[in-house]
């Protein structure tokens, strides 16, 4: 789950974190007035699931509060289009208007979860390119990260601040700051079940400081039950609405850019069935996993989803009756097929329990269906269909 800057920076200083004070705005007016109290020069920030913002038009500085009236004026309500968001943008409803302060150097830290190595561990990584992309600074210039992994069963150990710390070139009378920083992201990684901690840039003030000037927090999905405060941080108008739907009918699903909508039970299967539609030349339109225990209910739902993305030509419905019978995933597809008005080319494959049974109900029923036996042959009919 990914969550606002200003939220993100709020957690921050739940952990004793240094970052601009600032609040935000929903109108050019509230802006105005926070700029005015703050009694500095400001930046005002647009508010939105995605990077790249500056690039954008989304960051603008303002060095009175009515030069923030007039930046918030420009970005609230603008169709706000970056590298991340796709060409499509988001809409930008509030902005974060904080101080701006003087910066002498910009840094990048972060902690993640690196799955490559032979034991899975959090990993910092560190940069004196700071304000940049992590992603473009390991593709152009990798000897400027620095990393260094954190061993779950010992945690966090100050060698590892000071290993970063020195390769970073920070002078010492920032070594205890430094030291305190990524302790403090640590502990919030853990405690809070996070994903992903990334302050970009932190930077060294004027004054002598470390600050978290911007900062990125997602947390995950898995691990919500057990952080109410963190879930109700969730802005579902910065998600896909057809993602949120599936989170709400207990499905998932993530929106792709093909043109083959796929409904599968079970992670690997639905990964190894997109990989055939691409590798018979076509594009999936989404990730959509039932699960094991969906009832013919949560499978009318994820039809329907699945159903409304405009882009979807053709359907593959590959389901290995496991636990999930295929007589269930059968009487699902009929029953949201015959609600839906919106008709699509569907190839079926079925095997497992029940096979036969979900066979018959498919064919007894009004639907027009290609059945295939093997997967590849029905990812090929599949794509066949979707480009006609």
């Amino acid at each position: 789950m990914k969550i606002h800057e200003y939220q993100a920076k709020n957690i921050l200083r739940e952990y004793n974190i240094t970052v601009p004070r600032g609040e935000v705005a929903t109108t050019p007016e509230m802006a105005r007035e926070i700029a005015a109290s703050l009694k500095t020069r400001v930046v005002v920030k647009a508010q939105i699931h995605a990077g790249g913002r500056g690039k954008g038009g989304g960051v603008r500085l303002a060095a009175s509060p009515e030069e923030a009236f007039e930046a918030a004026k420009g970005i609230i309500g603008m169709n706000l289009v970056t590298h991340q968001t796709g060409p499509e943008g988001k809409l930008v409803r509030q902005v974060l208007v904080e101080e701006a302060p003087e910066i002498e150097k910009e840094l990048y830290l972060g902690l993640v979860v690196d799955r490559s190595r032979e034991r899975e561990c959090m990993v910092y990584m560190a940069s004196e390119a700071g304000g940049m992309d992590i992603e473009e600074i390991a593709r152009t210039a990798p000897e400027k990260i620095v990393k260094a992994a954190v061993h779950p069963a010992i945690g966090f150990s100050p060698f590892q601040a000071r290993k970063i710390a020195y390769g970073l070139g920070l002078d010492k009378s920032l070594s205890a700051q430094f030291s305190n920083i990524a302790r403090s992201l640590h502990r919030l990684f853990v405690e809070k079940d996070a994903s992903l901690v990334e302050i970009n840039p932190l930077v060294i003030t004027a004054d002598g400081n470390l600050m978290a000037v911007d900062t990125k927090l997602n947390f995950d999905d898995d691990g919500l039950f057990r952080h109410p405060e963190i879930k109700a941080l969730r802005d579902e108008t910065e998600e896909e609405p057809l993602e949120v739907e599936a989170v709400n009918t207990g499905v998932n699903y993530i929106k792709l850019d093909g043109n083959v909508g796929c409904m599968v039970n079970g992670a690997g299967l639905a990964m190894t069935t997109m990989d055939l539609i691409k590798l018979a030349g076509g594009e999936p339109a989404n990730f959509l996993d039932v699960g094991g225990g969906a009832s013919p209910e949560q499978i009318e739902k994820a039809f329907r989803i699945l159903t409304s993305d405009p882009k979807v030509k053709a359907i593959l419905v590959n389901i290995f009756g496991g636990i999930l019978r295929c007589d269930r995933v059968a009487t699902g597809v009929v029953e949201a097929a015959s609600k839906i008005k919106k008709k699509l080319p569907m190839v079926v494959r079925l095997q497992g329990t029940n096979v036969e049974e979900g066979r018959k109900i498919l064919q007894e029923s009004d639907l027009t269906f290609e059945v295939a036996d093997e997967l590849y042959e029905a990812a090929q009919k599949a794509v066949e269909l979707s480009k006609r």
